[in-house]
Order: C-alpha cells, then sequence, then structure tokens
C-alpha cells in the first residue's frame, strides 16, 4: 500500500535497527542502469561518491556499444556487465539479485542519465529510516510542485497512470513513473525475485501493493538528462500507455501468496541425503 499520511504503522522486524539519527551501520547500495551513457555515466558515479560516500556503487551496464562500463570503473564504481541489452527491468534485477547476494540492507536506482540528484539520497533514507514501516521511498517530480517540466505527451502518460494506481492502491500517487526509488531488505528481497522488465515503474508500485508492502512518496527535483535521448518518443507514449496498462492488469490478477507471521514457509527445502 502507498502512505502519504495518518499514524505510523509499526516498524517491521529489518528497520529496528535504523531508527535513529545514524545509518551509518547498515550496508547501502546505489543501483545505476546505463545503456550508452558514457556522457554522463562518470559525472553520475562522482556525484553519488561525493553526496553519498556511505552508499557503494554498482553501475549495470546493460549491453552497452559505447565505453560506459569502462568509465563507470575508472569513475570508482562496480560494474555489472550485461553480453546483451535487457532493458531497465532486467537491468535493475540484476541489481537487486546483487544486493541480496551481498547482503546490502537499503539500495536505491539512481538512473545512468544524470537526472537523478544524489543529494537527495540523505532525505529519502531518512523517509525510509524514520518513517514507520516503509518500504519504499519514491522522489516525486510533482509533489509540492517540484517544478520539472516534462513534454506534453508525457505528462499525460504520466497524469493517466496516476490515476489508475491511485485507484488501485486507494491513496494518491502523483509519480508513478519515477524511477528514483529506495527500498529497504523487504524490497531487495521482493525485486531480486521478481521485477517488471519493460517498463517496470508502474508495475513495481502495483507489486509492492499486492505483497501489502509500504510505499511513500517524497518531493524532489530532477533535471533534464546529461546526454543520450529518451527510449519514449511521441510515437511510442500510446503504445507505451497501452503496453504499462495491459501489464498492469495482468499483474493484478496474479495470485501470490501472502505470509502473516507465524505462517509456514510457502517453499521450503528439505534435507537430502
Amino acid at each position: 500500500m502507498l502512505s502519504g499520511g495518518g499514524p505510523p504503522e509499526p516498524k517491521l522486524p529489518w528497520l529496528e535497527g535504523m531508527s535513529g539519527h545514524s545509518s551509518s551501520a547498515l550496508r547501502k547500495l546505489a543501483i545505476v542502469p546505463a545503456y550508452n551513457e558514457q556522457g554522463s555515466i562518470a559525472h553520475v558515479v562522482s556525484a553519488i561518491n561525493e553526496h553519498a560516500p556511505d552508499f557503494d556503487v554498482l553501475v549495470v551496464d546493460d549491453g552497452s556499444t559505447d565505453w560506459t562500463g569502462t568509465l563507470a570503473e575508472q569513475a570508482g564504481a562496480t560494474v555489472i556487465r550485461h553480453p546483451f541489452n535487457l532493458g531497465i527491468g532486467g537491468a535493475m534485477q540484476s541489481g537487486f539479485k546483487y544486493a541480496l547476494r551481498h547482503g546490502y540492507d537499503v539500495a536505491v536506482q539512481i538512473d545512468g542519465d544524470g537526472q537523478h540528484d544524489p543529494s537527495y539520497l540523505s532525505a529519502l533514507m531518512s523517509e525510509l529510516r524514520d518513517g514507520g514501516g516503509v518500504d519504499m521511498v519514491c522522489g516525486s517530480r510533482f509533489r509540492e510542485n517540484a517544478g520539472y517540466k516534462v513534454p506534453l505527451h508525457r505528462r499525460l502518460g504520466i497524469a493517466f497512470f496516476s490515476v489508475i494506481l491511485s485507484m488501485i492502491v486507494r491513496q494518491r500517487v502523483t509519480d508513478p513513473t519515477s524511477g528514483f526509488r529506495m527500498v529497504g531488505r523487504h524490497g531487495i528481497e521482493l525485486f531480486a525475485r521478481d521485477y517488471p522488465h519493460d517498463y517496470p515503474e508502474v508495475e513495481a508500485l502495483v507489486m509492492m501493493h499486492a505483497h501489502r508492502l509500504t510505499v511513500r512518496e517524497l518531493p524532489v527535483r530532477m533535471t533534464e538528462r546529461k546526454s543520450g535521448r529518451s527510449s519514449i518518443t511521441n510515437t511510442l507514449s500510446v503504445y507505451y500507455m497501452v503496453k504499462v496498462l495491459l501489464a498492469v492488469l495482468v499483474n493484478l490478477s496474479r495470485k501470490r501468496p501472502t505470509i502473516e507471521p507465524g505462517s509456514p514457509a510457502p517453499v521450503s527445502a528439505q534435507r537430502g541425503i
């Protein structure tokens, strides 16, 4: 469910160590999906290191044909290289799998095009840590008039999915396509197992709601991409809306086990010979 107010929910077990003013004991990872972003990737990695030195940086080079991976390594990031392009969803799932495998408590998506400002990471971290059981914090371009300008066709698509998602989760969603998102351990575990692939931002919010995980928005400012161009053009925007809407409807129809405290595990391994 999404949360924008009301009484705080009980803290989840993994959050017990997050209360207070320091999160230095938590292991935090910035996941940077990148495809042919050689013009911006070094700046993105350097900005994360400058504004959030307590975050390790993982760049997922999603089959780039330029120097994206090499420049990321030179800037100090750990790099996973895909042999071919899987799309933003595949890149992010690789990042979540890495975070789960290496025991990270917090993971945040920062796009490789330079639109996401790492100076907001401390605010996102504070909301995740002190928000009373919040599982995901989304940076919103439109909450409290953050001032981000988008082309008309994209603004219409964002408004459309804002209405659809707000109806599904029964709470206001202002920026359903924002990729600037931070999750805790529950989110890492969920998205390492299953993550939408083509245009995952909208579907991921539906998944969080279906698994009874709580999402909160925080106003942020984003900038124009440093280089390259968006994959969503005027001609593709209608196709994008139809495809994502169908994916959301399919996502809603999927049956998922909801595990209550004390319930037996849905899957368990038995000792072999």
